[in-house]
């Protein structure tokens, strides 16, 4: 062989090598974004409930002589009631759960003295990629100042 007979450009194994690399890479890169998609939304509801969880026990600390308490979130008032702040409250936190996270989600409110737990419970399994995988919160606090405690 002689000088003027080498080849100058790629063969058609190294173009496809090169391309398949390059599909692998990019199918990573859209798995991974994909990821990132459904666990941001699981972020997102995981943060709104927990926002909504801190207004409801807000309120209760605005209206401290209502009785707020209850075992369900179908025990929540069906309409809103501006002259009845507890009905109003509990509508409202009804309808930004439901809107947050779905017509599935769970809610209890309990109070024992001065604290006023609220548990919330919704499925998760958009971001999970699993059937009924139920994330929980629980927020508890202290409603009316105790004995001795300035407000």
């Amino acid at each position: 062989m002689d000088a003027g007979s080498r080849q100058g450009g790629l063969t058609l194994i190294e173009v496809l090598v090169a391309l398949l690399v390059f599909s692998v890479g990019a199918l990573g890169v859209a798995l991974l974004q994909l990821n990132a998609l459904k666990y941001t939304d699981s972020a997102l509801s995981s943060t709104q409930v927990s926002f909504i969880a801190q207004d409801l026990l807000e309120r209760i600390r605005a209206n401290p002589g209502a009785n707020y308490t209850l075992t369900s979130l179908s025990q929540a008032p069906a309409s809103g009631n501006p002259d009845v702040p507890r009905d109003q409250d509990l509508f409202d936190f009804a309808e930004q759960l439901r809107a947050a996270v779905g017509e599935d989600v769970r809610a209890s409110v309990t109070a024992n003295g001065d604290r006023v737990t609220v548990t919330l419970e919704w499925n998760d399994s958009r971001a999970q990629g699993k059937d009924a995988q139920w994330q929980t919160l629980t927020l508890s606090s202290l409603v009316k100042a105790g004995s001795g405690v300035l407000p």
